[in-house]
């Protein structure tokens, strides 16, 4: 699997997660919520809290699937370079129809960008 995130792309120890939840802009959205940090690189990167309220094992890692591919269609806020995303995802996000899902990531990722909308 050639598509997958490369360890560059993904945020993977517990203190960058807490440092982009407590230093970061936190966006909300329908199906998740998106906490935004500028990280100094040249790549943004992800990372992906999915919670038991979600479901069992089975459902976690589906949704987390899920929200890499999501990662994949945008890599970040409107194509600029250099930001930590950590995603929080809501119950029932392994549920929804992606293009749904596709809509609800873009429209938190440039309501970061531009918080007027």
């Amino acid at each position: 699997m050639d598509q997958g995130l490369t360890r560059h792309e993904r945020i993977r120890r517990r203190p960058e997660f807490l440092k982009v939840q407590q230093r970061g802009t936190r966006t909300r959205g329908r199906h998740l919520t998106l906490f935004t940090l500028p990280n100094g690189l040249k790549q943004n990167r992800l990372g992906i809290i999915a919670t038991r309220k979600l479901g069992g094992a089975t459902r976690r890692n589906r949704a987390k699937r899920l929200m890499r591919e999501l990662f994949r269609h945008e890599k970040g806020p409107a194509g600029a370079a250099g930001f930590d995303i950590v995603a929080l995802l809501r119950p029932g996000f392994p549920d929804i129809a992606f293009s749904t899902l596709e809509a609800d990531f873009q429209g938190v990722l440039h309501r970061y960008v531009d918080p007027r909308r």
